[in-house]
């Protein structure tokens, strides 16, 4: 970042835009800002002020919380930056809704977020107005040289808020869960599916060199890169992920009392946390019952799983003999596939049955629905350099003691995921809309 566009952009940016010939795209940017801004907004529009505080689990922040460090982000990395007269309305924002960037100062501490009962609900959209109204006047007043800078820092930021879109999304839905009410987050009209899923079928794919990461071309994060080489070898993936009627026969089976299936650390957590079924899943009456964000629903067998650990999906994969593909083994399969799918804009928020076309020897359900496990450990990529300063710690300070995911769920943007995006999570959580697709070695 210029420290000469940070001195001057007040001479800059004071005149009319008109005359300093703004990029074009400038306002193609500001749209896009303020698209997805009113989306986190529109996100809460059914929430009370009460449901906004609370924090169910230290991975989970409170709805405020979201709201408020998203905000921070652009006041931290773009305002503060760029506009030398910037002031913080409250200085003391940046410790309350700094998350884990160490280079730009002290944080509170994550697990004590659902503590801070200030600012208030209508204090924290104030907080956000505030700063959206001043990105729009940098932007609009930026001079081509200065919007250059800016821009791509702009870019992460909506990136980086579509991820809390889906955070605020799946931490709600812990939240509410933990309520005997069962409060309701988004109406839906959704029918129980009676019809059998297609047939899961295996497709093969032949050994190859893969190029593997992003290409450069339009936005990615660090962590998608350097572009490189990759033998993977001969392998079939599964033609659609696993649904709830196939995970039941592992239930029935007594898959979560049989140790062969397990791995070590994975056997201990299950029988620590005593676990007998996926997240969300209430059994009354003999019958398994799935909590939703439309509320509690029969189990619709016809669906994907979802809210599986890494423990789970390698569990299950065993026992049906099978395994986890590797990143590399789905970036390969999804190369050439269409990014489609039920993102978040269908606001549906829970994974659908996929639909039987005829063609059930191709891959379905690629993207969205489900946050597909891989047994690829999240670590570099050859060459792979974290940047410096604060936003270096964006993605490379996790590198250990996770695994990658792939594809998006129900809860992703679609126009944030990617072919090569890389989600990671600890192999315990199950918390997120993760599910299963199975993988095989050539027989």
């Amino acid at each position: 970042m210029s420290s000469t566009a940070a001195a001057t952009i007040d001479e800059r940016a004071a005149a009319p835009a008109q005359s300093r010939g703004i990029p074009s795209h400038a306002e193609q940017l500001l749209t896009r800002f303020h698209e997805v801004r009113n989306f986190t907004t529109r996100l809460c529009e059914n929430l009370a002020p009460e449901d906004y505080v609370v924090q169910s689990m230290p991975d989970v922040s409170p709805t405020k919380w979201h709201l408020a460090h998203t905000t921070w982000f652009f006041e931290t990395f773009i305002l503060k930056k760029w506009v030398t007269s910037y002031r913080p309305e409250v200085p003391q924002y940046a410790y309350l809704f700094n998350s884990y960037y160490n280079a730009a100062g002290d944080m509170h501490r994550r697990d004590l977020r659902g503590l801070i009962s200030r600012p208030t609900v209508d204090e924290t959209h104030r907080y956000r107005s505030s700063v959206d109204s001043d990105i729009d006047k940098l932007i609009s007043r930026a001079d081509e040289k200065l919007f250059a800078e800016i821009e791509p820092i702009v870019i992460l930021g909506i990136h980086h808020e579509q991820q809390h879109q889906e955070l605020l999304i799946t931490d709600i839905k812990h939240v509410f869960a933990q309520n005997p009410l069962y409060p309701v987050f988004r109406e839906q009209n959704i029918d129980i599916v009676s019809a059998n899923a297609a047939p899961m079928n295996f497709i093969d794919f032949e050994e190859t060199i893969a190029e593997i990461g992003h290409d450069g071309s339009g936005f990615s994060y660090d962590n998608e890169g350097p572009r490189h080489r990759a033998l993977v070898l001969a392998f079939s993936l599964a033609s659609r992920p696993v649904t709830n009627g196939e995970y039941l026969e592992f239930i029935d089976a007594g898959g979560y009392a049989r140790s062969e299936f397990w791995l070590s650390l994975g056997w201990m957590t299950v029988n620590e946390q005593r676990w007998q079924a996926p997240l969300y899943w209430i059994k009354r009456d003999g019958a398994w019952w799935n909590f939703t964000l439309s509320g509690p629903r029969p189990v619709d067998e016809s669906q994907p799983v979802t809210h599986i650990s890494y423990f789970e999906a390698d569990a299950f994969a065993n026992w049906r003999g099978a395994r986890l593909p590797t990143e590399f083994e789905w970036e390969r399969a999804a190369a050439k596939i269409d990014i489609d799918g039920n993102f978040v804009e269908s606001e549906t928020f829970h994974p659908q049955p996929g639909r039987s076309s005829g063609q059930d020897r191709h891959l379905a359900q690629m993207f969205g629905d489900v946050w597909e496990w891989t047994r690829s450990a999240y670590s570099p990529y050859p060459g792979y350099r974290a940047a410096p300063g604060a936003l270096g710690e964006y993605n490379g300070k996790f590198m250990c003691n996770q695994y990658v995911l792939r594809g998006g769920s129900c809860a992703t943007s679609g126009s944030h995921i990617r072919r090569t995006y890389r989600n990671f999570f600890p192999p315990e959580k199950r918390w997120q809309f993760t599910g299963i697709r199975l993988a095989r070695d050539p027989s």
